[in-house]
């Protein structure tokens, strides 16, 4: 099943505005723990390469979806509630359902990242693939770096 290309930065447009709305009747934990999250996915659209950021903005979804269903179940006003007290609700309802399926996009963004789940352990860590890209302490640097200087008619100062 392929997913559908969505921006990163829509679907913290989306749960942005509804946890702003959920926020209308919970308060407090609820709140701290959906804009930390918001945060971390600021971060995975700042810097888009880094496999850190998309993972601990999954893995942050992942965790409000369990928080988000104790929360709103303890919480949940059963007595008085009022239009905008149901919209709210609502709405944070709606981002805990919404969740799930953003969990899959942001997954399906940090495989295009570069990463990957370990096998029989499901946690996530990066790709161990070689890419084309070199690092500065590589063990193919030649040992005697002026060897070849000699050799191009360089003359050898001896000291």
């Amino acid at each position: 099943m392929e997913l559908p290309a969505v921006n990163l930065k829509a679907i913290l447009l989306v749960h942005w505005l509804l946890t702003t709305w959920g926020c209308i009747v919970f308060q407090g934990a609820y709140a701290w723990a959906n804009f930390t999250i918001l945060a971390l996915g600021v971060w995975a659209v700042a810097q888009r390469d880094s496999i850190d950021a998309i993972s601990m903005f999954l893995g942050g979804l992942v965790a409000t979806v369990f928080l988000d269903i104790v929360h709103i179940s303890i919480f949940y006003p059963t007595a008085g509630l009022t239009d905008t007290g149901r919209f709210g609700a609502g709405m944070a309802i709606l981002s805990l359902l919404l969740k799930p399926f953003s969990c899959c996009l942001v997954y399906h963004m940090y495989r295009e990242r570069g990463g990957e789940l370990l096998p029989h352990t499901g946690f996530l860590r990066p790709s161990q693939e070689r890419s084309a890209y070199q690092t500065i302490d590589s063990p193919e640097a030649p040992t005697e770096p002026f060897a070849s200087l000699e050799g191009r008619g360089h003359a050898s100062q001896g000291y």
